[in-house]
């Protein structure tokens, strides 16, 4: 038994890394994909996109990891069906269920890995990448005048040139639209050619100009806006213009801005925020139930008693005819009840409305830390179910390759993750709780894996119909040649 044990596990370890590299690859590409025009034309250093590439990798993990667990349980139970190997281990009488058993063990121990990763691993690499995408999102692209276009990547300044050489760093027939005082456009400088240099920190560009004239509107004090103001021109043979380019530099941001989003926690970190959040969320209740109570009319004039109901010394509670009350009532006195009693309930309703909004938020906060919770679970589970649909299936359909394997594991996984995202959405939009709505794909899942181990345990063909269909087709063609 060992033998055959180690032969199912190297039949199965080879194809789990192929199809969980490949599967992780594609999902990197795509990712690189998404962020593309946010990474190109920025000047970024080779090793801030390999860090970026890595983080990225090890966030997707949770999608690379269940869709190569099915597909390897596919191909390895369906090369040995299709290679007549799980016929001869079943008619030496060894069942499906001990044939199983290693692969079993090993994603028992994949799940408990997967946990302790997205446990552990995930909320740090996802902080990681969230403030490096930040940064590379808020870095500026890199300084790049190109000629007959208006360059607009300096603070301040717009700059047009006719001719470029870089080899010289010269540029020609140069206009430059100075607005750096936020006061308008009162200054233009026009110079028939311009040398670019760098300070040594790459701090500063400094852009000597020669040969040309500076046309600038002098404001006065005293003068009112929008008035005409006294126009001054200037000639020079050389003059220098320093640029600021600290802003082009790539610059990080302290990761602890980040630290207290729900996708930034371990499982004990996100207990305490929820218990925290819940605290919070209970007293703020209790303070703005006081508060509405305190601005209510009898809480204004404790004097003034409900005048529905008495008590006398001699007989129980009654109550009063409110038609008989109001009739007796002067109607100015009416009205003036009337509009009290309406600015009231408009104060009260205004008080109500300002809270909802925050107390919504407050509440769908709390789900997406419970959602959060939920997550750390669903991964390794979905891990050990998929195992479970992928082996049997294989071992029914007795196809292997990247073939038919690739294809039903596509339309599983598809499945899977329809599932999960409608209940993460359910449960953020409080349609259903978040265990529920977390929970939902394994609820779906697990009752379809026990099916198919029944059937191939039992030897059942589940995709008999559409086969002999294609077979009928098949011969069809033939007898008609």
């Amino acid at each position: 038994m060992k033998k055959l044990h180690i032969l199912v596990i190297r039949s199965y370890i080879g194809p789990l890394l192929l199809t969980f590299f490949i599967v992780l690859f594609l999902l990197v590409m795509q990712f690189l994909w998404k962020y593309i025009d946010e990474l190109v034309g920025k000047g970024l250093e080779w090793y801030v996109v390999a860090k970026l590439i890595i983080y990225a990798s090890t966030v997707l993990v949770p999608m690379a990891l269940p869709l190569s667990i099915l597909l390897a349980s596919l191909m390895t139970f369906g090369n040995l069906g299709e290679n007549s190997e799980l016929t001869a281990m079943k008619a030496a009488g060894i069942s499906l269920q001990r044939i199983m058993k290693p692969l079993i063990v090993l994603s028992v121990i994949i799940s408990i890995v997967a946990f302790f990763f997205a446990n552990n691993i995930m909320p740090v690499a996802n902080l990681k990448m969230q403030s490096l995408l930040y940064d590379i999102r808020n870095k500026q692209p890199t300084f790049n005048i190109k000629a007959n276009t208006f360059y607009n990547g300096l603070k301040g300044y717009s700059i047009r040139v006719l001719k470029k050489d870089q080899k010289r760093n010269m540029l020609y027939k140069i206009m430059i639209y100075d607005y750096s005082e936020n006061k308008g456009n009162k200054a233009v400088i026009v110079a028939d050619s311009a040398k670019m240099t760098f300070s040594p920190d790459k701090m500063y560009l400094l852009l000597t100009l020669y040969h040309g004239k500076k046309y600038e509107d002098v404001d006065e004090e005293g003068k009112k806006k929008y008035r005409t103001y006294p126009f001054q021109k200037e000639f020079f043979d050389s003059e220098t213009i320093t640029f600021d380019m600290s802003g082009f530099s790539f610059k990080r941001t302290d990761e602890s801005l980040w630290k207290q989003n729900y996708q930034m926690l371990n499982l004990s970190q996100l207990q305490f925020a929820i218990d925290s959040l819940k605290k919070d969320y209970v007293e703020k209740k209790r303070d703005f139930v006081k508060l509405l109570y305190q601005s209510s009319y009898l809480i204004r004039y404790p004097e003034i008693k409900d005048s529905t109901f008495f008590v006398t010394d001699l007989k129980p509670k009654k109550y009063l005819d409110f038609d008989s009350i109001m009739a007796s009532v002067p109607k100015v006195k009416l009205k003036q009840s009337y509009g009290a009693a309406l600015n009231f309930a408009r104060s009260a309703s205004s008080l109500i409305e300002t809270n909802k909004d925050d107390f919504l938020y407050r509440y769908k906060w709390i789900i997406k830390h419970e959602i959060e919770w939920h997550k750390k679970f669903t991964l390794s589970i979905a891990c050990f179910i998929l195992f479970f649909i992928g082996a049997p299936l294989g071992a029914i359909i007795r196809k292997g390759g990247f073939g038919m394997p690739v294809v039903i594991s596509i339309l599983f996984f598809v499945f899977y993750y329809v599932l999960t995202i409608t209940g993460e959405r359910l449960a953020k939009e409080l349609v259903v709780s978040p265990g529920v709505g977390m929970w939902m794909p394994s609820a779906v899942l697990l009752p379809l894996g026990i099916f198919l181990t029944y059937k191939a345990t039992n030897d059942a063909i589940v995709l008999s119909l559409p086969t002999k269909l294609f077979k009928k087709k098949s011969n069809g063609k033939k007898k008609k040649k």
